[in-house]
C-alpha cells in the first residue's frame, strides 16, 4: 500500500472525526490540513470540513483521486459533488491503525489522538500530539484574515500602513540559530515566562513587565532575536520604524502613534518592535517641529498605557544610541537588553552556524580571530561575499584563502565608508 493511500486516509479520518466532536477545534487539526481549509471570512477552519477529489489531487499532487481510491471499499465518493468520505469511521479507522507508519501520523495529529484514545488504543495521547500542533497564530492565513478584518473597520486601513505585520511561520532565522550572552538567554527566558503566565501576573497585579529596551551597534541582532521571538511564541511580529511613520505622515503623527498602538492590541498576542527608537531622542532635543513634540509625548504615554498582561503586548524597541535618551525614555521600560559586538568565542559560534552547510577546507577559529570589531551581520557579509567569489570561479566548496581574501575586502570597504563619512562630517 503506497503512502499517499495512508496520506489520504488520515486527511478523511481527520475530516470525519473533527466533524463529529465538538470539543475539536482549530488548533487541533495538523497544519497542512487547517492551511488548506482555513475561511478569511470565518478565521478558522468551519465544521463541518468537506473533502472532495479536487482537495485531495492538490493536497497530495495527484491527477486522479479516485483512481488511488477505488480499492478502498470503505470510501465512497458522491458522483454529484465529488466529495469523499469514509462510509464507516470504525472500519477506516481500524484499517489505518494497522498500517505501517500510522503510529507516527497518530502520534502528530491531535484529531486522530484525541479518537484513538477514547478508543483506547495502544499509545495514542491526545496532550503529548496536542503540543506537536503549533497553534493557528502562526499561520500566515490568520494573520490575512485578521488584517482583512481590521481593513473593514473605520481608520483599519490606516492602521494597517503604519507597521510591516510578519507571520511566525514566515520568520527565517529561529531562536535556536542565534548565539546569546548569557544575559540575553536569561532575558529571553523571562520573556517567555511572561507570556506563559499571563493570567498569573494578572491575578497577582503585576502589570509592569514586557517592555523592553534593546540597545547595541547596527548588526548586532536586535531586529533579528526581536522577530525569533515571535516565531519562538507563535505570535505576530509588528514591526515599526519611528522615522517611517514622521516622515511620511507629519501631519497626523500623533493620531499614527496611537493607531500604531491600537493594531497592536488588535493582533494580541503579538510583539511590538518599535525601531530606531533614538528618534525619541533626537525630536525632544530639537526645537523644529512642536507637532513632533506632541508625537514623542503620545508615544512615551502610549508605551506607558500598553501591557503585556492586560494587553497581549510584548513590547521591545530598539536603539542603536543609548547615549541620546533622556530619563523620560529610559524609565518607560522595565528591562535593557544590552548587545554587544560578540567577542572572539561568539564570532567563532556564529561562523560555525552560518558555513554549517558549506563545504570546503576553511579554519573559523583563525577567522574569528581576524574579525575584531565584526558585528553578527558582518560575519554574514564576509561568508555571503566568500560565497559568491567562489562561484564566479565555478567553485561551490570554499577554501581558507576564500575566507581571508573576503575579510580583506571587508576591511577595505570599511574604511571607505569609514572616509566617506569623516569628509561629510
Amino acid at each position: 500500500m503506497s503512502d499517499v493511500k495512508l496520506d489520504i486516509i488520515e486527511l478523511l479520518l481527520t475530516a470525519q472525526v473533527y466533524n463529529k466532536y465538538p470539543e475539536l477545534d482549530v488548533n487541533d487539526l495538523p497544519k497542512q490540513i487547517r492551511k488548506f481549509y482555513w475561511s478569511r471570512e470565518q478565521r478558522t477552519v468551519p465544521k463541518p470540513i468537506r473533502v472532495k477529489t479536487t482537495d485531495i489531487e492538490k493536497l497530495f499532487e495527484l491527477d486522479n483521486a479516485g483512481i488511488a481510491l477505488k480499492p478502498l471499499p470503505f470510501v465512497a465518493i458522491d458522483d454529484v459533488d465529488f466529495s469523499v468520505k469514509i462510509t464507516a469511521l470504525e472500519v477506516g479507522a481500524e484499517w489505518f491503525q494497522k498500517k505501517e507508519g500510522s503510529k507516527d501520523k497518530i502520534s502528530h495529529n491531535p484529531v486522530l489522538a484525541f479518537y484513538y484514545e477514547k478508543k483506547q488504543a495502544e499509545g495514542a495521547d491526545y496532550k503529548s500530539a496536542k503540543s506537536k500542533v503549533r497553534p493557528k497564530e502562526v499561520d500566515r492565513e490568520w494573520i490575512e484574515s485578521l488584517m482583512e478584518e481590521i481593513s473593514k473597520e473605520e481608520g483599519g486601513e490606516d492602521m494597517l500602513k503604519l507597521a510591516q505585520i510578519s507571520a511566525p511561520e514566515d520568520i527565517r532565522q529561529t531562536l535556536k540559530e542565534f548565539i546569546l550572552t548569557n544575559e540575553q538567554e536569561e532575558e529571553v527566558k523571562k520573556i517567555v515566562k511572561a507570556i506563559q503566565y499571563r493570567d498569573y501576573l494578572r491575578r497577582i497585579g503585576l502589570y509592569d513587565v514586557g517592555k523592553i529596551l534593546m540597545v547595541g551597534p547596527p548588526g548586532t541582532g536586535k531586529t533579528s532575536l526581536a522577530k525569533a521571538m515571535s516565531e519562538h511564541l507563535a505570535i505576530p511580529f509588528v514591526e515599526v520604524k519611528l522615522s517611517m511613520i514622521t516622515d511620511q505622515y507629519l501631519g497626523e503623527t500623533a493620531k499614527n502613534i496611537d493607531r500604531v498602538f491600537a493594531l497592536a492590541k488588535r493582533l494580541s498576542p503579538c510583539i511590538l518592535f518599535i525601531d530606531e527608537f533614538d528618534f525619541v531622542a533626537k525630536t525632544r532635543s530639537s526645537d523644529e517641529h512642536a507637532a513632533l513634540k506632541r508625537a514623542v509625548n503620545t508615544l512615551l504615554k502610549a508605551i506607558d498605557d500598553i501591557s503585556l498582561t492586560n494587553d497581549g503586548v510584548l513590547l521591545l524597541a530598539a536603539t542603536n544610541h543609548p547615549k541620546m535618551l533622556d530619563t523620560a525614555a529610559w524609565r518607560r521600560f522595565d528591562d535593557i537588553m544590552k548587545f554587544p559586538l560578540p567577542d572572539t568565542e561568539m564570532r567563532k559560534k556564529i561562523l560555525d552556524i552560518v558555513t554549517k552547510d558549506i563545504e570546503g577546507d576553511f579554519d573559523n577559529t583563525e577567522i574569528a580571530s581576524l574579525t575584531h570589531g565584526y558585528s553578527g551581520s558582518d560575519l554574514r557579509m564576509v561568508i555571503r561575499e566568500c560565497v559568491l567569489s567562489a562561484l564566479v570561479r565555478e567553485r561551490t566548496k570554499l577554501t581558507q584563502k576564500d575566507m581571508l581574501s573576503a575579510v580583506a575586502s571587508f576591511d577595505e570597504r570599511a574604511v571607505l565608508k569609514t572616509n566617506e563619512y569623516d569628509a561629510t562630517m
